[in-house]
């Protein structure tokens, strides 16, 4: 029987037509709570042939002690930083992934932090729950300068919506959709450092790489307006943690609102938890019934049609199918 490791917990916790999909197709199901580090996989795989995965670490060294039973991996969601993708690619595992899924859901996200952040959102509900009546005061949001890093299907949400709340919108992506940015106003920067200093607010949307981490740090916060806000829903490694406390003590950066962080889960003692004007939330972004449905639906269809020597909906890597067993 082929024998499925399934590791995402929005997977698992959320009621949909993926969990019968998945029982119709009568594999042996696993299943383990998310993300996991390499150590825990190391104590998973070698028996399975399949894997239907979240954020955990897919090393070259998960991935020798996986084969030569694993077969294929699903990946629930989009970004891929956590899988060493050459060496799945040099074993010769398709690597399926859910691309379009989410986008609604975390450019939502992205103006839930922005909002909490310019209204003391946070703070004002949790002096009113104590019972006192203290009221600070907020800013608006529009007429702000709303810059996006990263102008794939997710940014593109988000300038929708800043425009829709009056904000002025600026992007910069290395590949540009000019009917898009033109169609709804949105200003091209010619580079970070441009993009950076005219902004009131950054949303960052660009993936985790050599070149983006550690990419807002006390150099890239000098360039920016006194109190900006950054909001980020990619990835925690994008962020310098040690710089970003730091600024935010200083007044240097007014907010930030980060829905990953460098850590996950992290610490208690991770000093963004209890940073000044900092809003973290636990990765949830994409976390609605909505998105959850739509990524395991795909994640479940990928990982059949790879299981069947069929090539899945979205595929990360140029590899061949597989002959099934």
């Amino acid at each position: 029987m082929i024998r499925v490791l399934v590791t995402t917990t929005s997977f698992q916790d959320t009621p949909g037509p993926h969990h019968q999909q998945l029982a119709d197709a009568g594999y042996e199901m696993i299943t383990a709570r998310g993300p996991l580090s390499e150590d825990q996989l190391l104590e998973l795989v070698g028996d399975v042939d399949a894997i239907l995965c979240g954020d955990d670490v897919i090393s070259e060294k998960v991935l020798k002690k996986a084969l030569p039973r694993l077969k294929v991996i699903s990946k629930y969601g989009i970004g891929v930083d956590k899988i060493d993708v050459k060496a799945v690619t040099e074993a010769g595992i398709p690597l399926g992934f859910c691309p379009g899924v989410n986008h609604t859901t975390v450019a939502e996200h992205v103006f839930l932090l922005m909002l909490a952040l310019s209204k003391n959102f946070l703070e004002q509900a949790d002096i009113t729950r104590t019972g006192s009546w203290k009221r600070l005061i907020g800013h608006e949001i529009r007429d702000k300068t709303l810059g996006i890093l990263g102008m794939g299907r997710i940014g593109k949400e988000v300038a929708i919506r800043g425009a829709a709340f009056g904000m002025k919108v600026i992007a910069h992506d290395v590949y540009w959709d000019e009917a898009f940015a033109a169609s709804h106003n949105v200003k091209r920067a010619a580079n970070v450092e441009e993009l950076l200093a005219a902004v009131d607010v950054v949303s960052i949307h660009t993936n985790l790489s050599d070149s983006t981490r550690n990419l807002f740090n006390r150099r890239t916060f000098d360039m920016m307006k006194k109190g900006a806000v950054i909001i980020n829903t990619a990835r925690g490694e994008i962020v310098n943690t040690a710089d970003m406390v730091e600024a935010l003590a200083s007044g240097s950066i007014g907010g930030f609102g980060t829905d990953v962080l460098d850590v996950e889960p992290p610490p208690a003692d991770h000093p963004l938890l209890r940073a000044k004007n900092c809003i973290v939330t636990p990765h949830i972004g994409s976390r609605t019934y909505e998105s959850v449905v739509r990524q395991a639906g795909m994640a479940t269809d990928n990982l059949i049609l790879m299981l069947q020597g069929k090539k899945p909906l979205a595929q990360v890597n140029e590899v061949a199918p597989i002959k099934p067993a």
